[in-house]
């Protein structure tokens, strides 16, 4: 999954319903892609059974997990400033022992324990059920690590514990792993292959959260649209399995249509999706039914042919202007928003202008915007040299970042005197008497409070905008309340 979830912040540390007769105390933060954030969900489920609560207090902890990303160097120095805050209270604690979870538990995971003996366990993405196996050697005075990277594990037979949770919105994975080996990304050597969960379990989850007053879900993957389950196993080896699993097959097409039958009332949204992938099927299954969400992330990473090629990016800029398209000629309010890579190794100042005369044609509603860092262990990393200087990296993500802003500014205010509905999740940031939500189309909108509450779908005329957030008044609820 590119997306990456404001890593310049604090990674969260996460809360959870308490269980009365647990004792130890669990300390978890979550750094990078929505995954990640899913996966701490399952972490503190699989250790609430193990007799740990949560808490917000680092020093009371007995035990700090922080779940990594390796997806942007800047990612990787902030953990590491991370681990040196709780080795430093582990000083003052030192019955509390230190984990390192996720990407770049399974990157790194020599270099923590053997050689910086700066943490006690390294579990890896798909090793969290063995959590209370490791946590008993570590407390036996043994360091213990598990990055395994699994054929099949889901995660489907685990209920996630939702942490700090609004009780309004949730993710739900569907898939782990990613096949597609873009040169510059570490996920297919830090979580594996491809593998989908059974839609049966996927639909027990959505159909609990909605039982629970969950108004919203979000289907997670690192690439949902290479979606496939024919009863178990990789997605490379579909072309072996029988007739009658290819004839039953549920892609993620059928799986977005299975979720919004199931729950007609809940937003149901998905990410992330590849261009390579994508198929016109998942957009008239959204057009097909209302509940499911106007917006589609759809990162590009390049405007440049030649760069893309370097990228192992299966997609050609013309392809991807004919699938922006052929989604707009199906649904022509859809929302799309990107991810883009500044400075990749060799980019010259025609691939950068290509990059930016494909974000004047598409003008995106919002995107993740990057300079390139290099990753150890990618393609990238082993065959290219990194020769764009840092300041030119710098200067092009600014033109990039520059023209986005503009073209966020075009998109909100073609919601100008139009009604949104707006799905209510917190107070606002930056007034405690107005509500905060999203449009099915992704944008924030905000509105005075009024009698309304924290979970309500709410009919919004807009009567001003800035280039991130759509500004009016509630008008009633929706139909959908």
């Amino acid at each position: 999954m590119e997306k990456i979830i404001d890593e310049n912040k604090q990674g969260q540390s996460l809360v959870l319903d308490q269980h009365k007769n647990n004792t130890k105390k669990l300390y978890i933060e979550s750094y990078g892609c929505a995954m990640n954030f899913s996966d701490s969900e399952i972490v503190a489920s699989i250790l609430a059974k193990e007799g740990f609560n949560t808490t917000q207090r680092l020093e009371e902890a007995d035990l700090v997990l922080v779940n990594t990303c390796s997806i942007r160097d800047k990612a990787e120095q902030t953990v590491r400033k991370r681990l040196e805050k709780y080795n430093a209270v582990k000083k003052i604690n030192p019955k509390m022992k230190v984990g390192v979870l996720g990407c770049m538990a399974e990157r790194l995971k020599d270099k923590f324990l053997d050689e910086e003996k700066i943490v006690d366990l390294v579990v890896g993405p798909d090793a969290y059920k063995d959590l209370p196996n490791l946590i008993a050697e570590v407390e036996e005075g043994r360091n213990a690590i598990n990055v395994i990277l699994s054929k099949d594990e889901t995660y489907g037979d685990i209920s996630p514990v939702r942490l700090q949770s609004n009780g309004v919105t949730a993710y739900v994975s569907i898939t782990r792993g990613c096949d597609n080996m873009c040169t510059f990304c570490v996920v297919p050597f830090t979580r594996g292959r491809e593998r989908s969960r059974n839609p049966q379990s996927i639909i027990e989850e959505v159909n609990d959260l909605g039982s629970k007053g969950f108004k919203e879900i979000t289907l997670l993957g690192q690439n949902v649209d290479s979606y496939l389950w024919y009863g178990g196993g990789l997605k490379k080896d579909f072309d072996k399995a029988s007739d009658i699993q290819k004839a039953t097959a549920v892609s993620f097409s059928n799986l977005l249509e299975l979720c919004a039958e199931a729950q007609s009332k809940m937003r149901i949204r998905f990410s992330t999706s590849n261009p390579q992938d994508m198929t016109l099927d998942v957009v008239r299954s959204m057009a097909k039914h209302k509940n499911i969400c106007n917006y589609i992330h759809l990162p590009v990473q390049s405007g440049s042919n030649r760069i893309l090629k370097e990228m192992n990016r299966q997609h050609t800029r013309e392809e991807y202007i004919q699938l922006i398209s052929n989604i707009k000629q199906i649904l022509p309010d859809c929302t799309v928003s990107q991810d883009m890579i500044t400075g990749f190794p060799t980019e010259t100042e025609d691939d950068h202008q290509d990059t930016l005369s494909l974000m004047e044609a598409v003008k995106y509603s919002f995107g993740y915007m990057y300079a390139y860092s290099e990753r150890p262990g990618t393609m990238a990393a082993r065959k290219l040299e990194d020769d764009v200087p840092e300041a030119i990296k710098m200067r092009r993500l600014a033109e990039v970042v520059a023209l986005q802003q503009i073209h966020n500014k075009y998109r909100t205010e073609l919601f100008l005197n139009k009604t949104v509905e707006v799905l209510i999740e917190r107070e606002s940031k930056k007034s405690s008497e107005q509500w905060s939500g999203r449009t099915e189309h992704n944008t924030v909108a905000v509105f005075p409070k009024e009698h309304y509450k924290v979970g309500d779908f709410v009919s919004v005329k807009v009567n001003d905008c800035t280039s991130a957030t759509l500004i009016g008044v509630a008008i009633g609820y929706s139909e959908n309340n």
